[in-house]
């Protein structure tokens, strides 16, 4: 059995799948730039790069040589996002069909699949129930959901929209009330990323990351102990250098408030991280996400603070240059989430089934 990452971007998804006891046989994406550390991250999953609109069932069954059990994936968001056009001719739209074509000629025991809250809006909602329709009623769903990533024990607020599907012959029904039992406290962002204040740099790695040492203990047991690598050393992050004036006005504002002028946010200790957006590609103009100021430096956030707000473990690793590195984020699925939600399926399946998932 198997499962198969769509839109797979740099893994979020399948690391949580992962975490949850599932192995990911197969991943599928047309970026080469945003994959580009995904097989040094999954080194057991197959990555194929291209149009997955061009994908059928039959072709990932013949490359992964085993009958698929779960799909997963979030197409991609930006033609339905909120705080985009959300242009009705935007072509990656049409992923979203795709998306659910290829479930319906798979027919997995199950699939997920993620994308931002607007497509539940009124100019989107029909698209979706299009896509859905492809299913013929083989799956019982369950959504569209709005879930936040912090009410699973992330350090972000990340609301995304999810689909789950069971098949009816196959799986009983997850419910609202299986996804909320895997609900946890939110982390702040104090308990998230303080102890990588005072890393010491030390030699870059041969692939160009630069990696530092942590100097700062972990209380046992604590979300950054779980986030920690056994040697204690972290890769990309390395700190944007302001120009003086820039430094001393994001020193001025207060945790929890907005510089007037770039509008990044401060974030608060006590708090949650805001939703880390991705940007744009050079294909629609490489316009740079905001990114939130430190709480106690007066500097953006580095590419590392950003992965674990995230929820990425300090073994992950995301592109040399940093503005890929936060697109890789920012298209992400919160892998605290992910993992949350691929448990509360493995609960529909015996513990027989469920070991042949993992096989």
């Amino acid at each position: 059995m198997a499962l198969v990452d769509l839109f797979c971007c740099n893994g979020g998804f399948s690391l949580g799948a992962h975490r949850a006891g599932f192995q990911v046989s197969a991943a599928y994406d047309l970026d080469p730039v945003l994959t580009s550390a995904f097989k040094a991250n999954f080194k057991d999953t197959e990555l194929k790069l291209g149009d997955i609109s061009e994908l059928s069932g039959d072709l990932i069954r013949q490359q992964v040589g085993k009958r698929i059990t779960g799909v997963f994936g979030g197409p991609p968001c930006q033609g339905f996002s909120s705080i985009g056009r959300r242009d009705p001719m935007d072509p990656r739209r049409k992923l979203l069909r795709h998306f659910f074509r290829l479930v319906s000629e798979l027919q997995p025991d199950f699939f997920i699949m993620e994308n931002v809250k607007g497509l539940a809006y009124k100019t989107s909602r029909g698209e979706l129930d299009d896509a859905l329709a492809l299913l013929d009623e083989t799956y019982n769903l369950i959504g569209p959901l709005l879930l936040d990533a912090a009410d699973f024990g992330a350090a972000t607020r990340r609301t995304r929209l999810f689909v789950i599907g069971t098949h009816r012959n196959r799986a009983d029904t997850i419910t609202l009330s299986d996804i909320n039992r895997q609900m946890r406290n939110p982390v702040t962002v104090e308990e998230a990323i303080s102890d990588l204040v005072g890393a010491r740099r030390i030699a870059d790695h041969p692939n160009g990351l630069d990696r530092w040492r942590l100097t700062k203990a972990a209380d046992e047991g604590s979300y950054a102990a779980r986030m920690r690598a056994p040697s204690s050393i972290i890769s990309s992050h390395r700190t944007i250098e302001h120009r003086p004036d820039v430094a001393q006005r994001f020193a001025s504002v207060p945790q929890g408030g907005t510089d007037p002028i770039g509008r990044h946010p401060r974030l608060a200790w006590s708090g949650q991280c805001p939703t880390l957006r991705a940007g744009t590609g050079s294909d629609k103009g490489s316009y740079q996400a905001v990114r939130p100021i430190h709480p106690s430096k007066p500097r953006v956030i580095t590419v590392r603070e950003a992965a674990r707000l995230q929820g990425f473990p300090d073994q992950h690793i995301f592109h040399p240059t940093t503005w890929h590195s936060f697109r890789m984020i920012g298209n992400s699925v919160s892998p605290v989430m992910a993992e949350a939600l691929f448990t509360a399926l493995a609960e529909k399946f015996d513990a027989a089934d469920v070991s042949n998932l993992a096989a």
